[in-house]
């Protein structure tokens, strides 16, 4: 693939958190202590999901699933995540006059035993057969096409349209999604208190506004947006790039969220909260905070090393040297292990020339050595068998939430 194949396109993708302001979200009405900023907390979130729900059903209709009671989510599920581009009412929007994008594409799959999950990233210019879409707002409706990127998805029939081509090309059912814009980023690391993000080197980028040491730096506000946009002094200077630099993001943002400092502070949790639902257009499937509550009480326990930020398989297109198709073999492995909830770890290589593992880092990350797969051992009657581990996928890019990765400075 040419290592700088995307660049031409436009400097404005929105590079949100999707995955982790999902989380938030459903997380603080669990955690909020005290009777009655839990009341306040509860009141507030359920107007403003209630007041953006969309339908996803892409003209189909249909029964929307009905919320569960509180408590863990009964058996997996799959949430879409998109960060729209140049949305109404996000800076540019008039000057820049392009219909609104889905740069941003991220499936969150939570294995049916919540023991393991995928959060795979869809890049923006992957070319694939889209299906035929209905706008949900206008009515207006769209013909199927054989070969588009997916970030016009969007502009075909908004999120629903999303969804469907989503679902078309992964084989999976997607019954939640949610969408998000450029504010949301500079206030979900505000919530926090800032991220850290590390750099191998020194980068300052004037397009994006980046301009940080060498090492590990605490970004929050517009230096985080800036770190999730950069792509001019950040790894090879494309889109795939900025993928690696959103999945260490978001595995950094997921250790501090479960960091005991955020999750007991009340005031951060409703920060978290208030946020997310200020941020977000929810699916009318998931615009129940029982059924967020649910969710987030299913992952809060997840093991940060069975969290798997992966990047959907793909090789230059033959056609256009400045878009990507999927690379079929690899996809057919890969999707065969989400689609039957089972395990797997990334190989050699994985990370790439984007990010490297930190070498400041205070812990070790199993999955980074993961035993040789193979039978398990035989054990007495009445033992604990012990597990297999996770079969490694060569030739698949990402990381785990465990991991702590470096992002790699690239000056040209």
């Amino acid at each position: 693939m040419t290592a700088r194949h995307q660049k031409i396109a436009s400097s404005w993708h929105a590079q949100g958190i999707p995955v982790l302001k999902f989380v938030a979200l459903a997380l603080s009405v669990v955690l909020v202590s005290g009777a009655g900023i839990a009341s306040i907390a509860f009141w507030k979130l359920s107007n403003a999901v209630a007041h953006n729900a969309v339908d996803i059903s892409n003209g189909k209709g249909g029964a929307v699933p009905p919320p569960p009671h509180i408590g863990s989510f009964d058996g997996g599920f799959n949430i879409l995540a998109v960060g729209a581009d140049n949305a109404p009412g996000q800076a540019y929007e008039a000057e820049r006059g392009d219909g609104t994008l889905n740069d941003v594409n991220i499936l969150l799959h939570v294995a049916a035993d919540h023991q393991s999950a995928v959060a795979l990233s869809l890049p923006r210019d992957l070319v694939i057969p889209q299906p035929a879409c209905v706008d949900a707002a206008t009515g207006e409706e769209f013909s199927a096409v054989s070969a588009q990127p997916l970030n016009s998805a969007y502009s075909r029939g908004g999120l629903g349209c999303v969804v469907s081509t989503v679902e078309e090309l992964t084989g999976l059912s997607i019954p939640y999604a949610a969408t998000f814009t450029f504010a949301g980023t500079i206030a979900m690391s505000d919530a926090v208190g800032g991220v850290p993000i590390c750099l191998n080197a020194a980068v300052k980028d004037d397009a994006s506004g980046l301009d940080l040491p060498a090492g590990t730096s605490v970004v929050s506000g517009q230096q985080a947006l800036s770190y999730l946009r950069a792509r001019e002094r950040i790894g090879d200077g494309s889109d795939l790039s900025r993928i690696s630099s959103q999945q260490a993001y978001m595995s950094s943002l997921m250790r501090v969220m479960k960091s005991s400092k955020t999750l007991t502070d009340p005031a951060k949790v409703l920060g978290l909260a208030t946020a997310a639902s200020e941020n977000v257009s929810l699916s009318t499937s998931l615009a129940h905070l029982s059924t967020m509550a649910s969710m987030a009480i299913t992952l809060k326990d997840l093991d940060l090393s069975r969290l798997v930020f992966v990047q959907y398989p793909s090789v230059e297109d033959p056609d256009n040297k400045n878009k990507i198709i999927p690379n079929d073999d690899l996809a057919v492995v890969l999707l065969a292990k989400i689609q039957t909830d089972q395990p797997f770890a990334l190989g050699d290589g994985a990370l790439g020339n984007e990010v490297i593992l930190d070498p400041a880092a205070t812990t070790i990350d199993a999955a980074t050595n993961p035993a040789p797969t193979g039978e398990p051992e035989t054990v007495q009657p009445g033992a604990a068998p012990t597990p297999v581990a996770p079969e490694i996928i060569g030739g698949l890019r990402g990381q785990t939430a465990a991991q702590q990765t470096c992002s790699v400075a690239y000056h040209y």
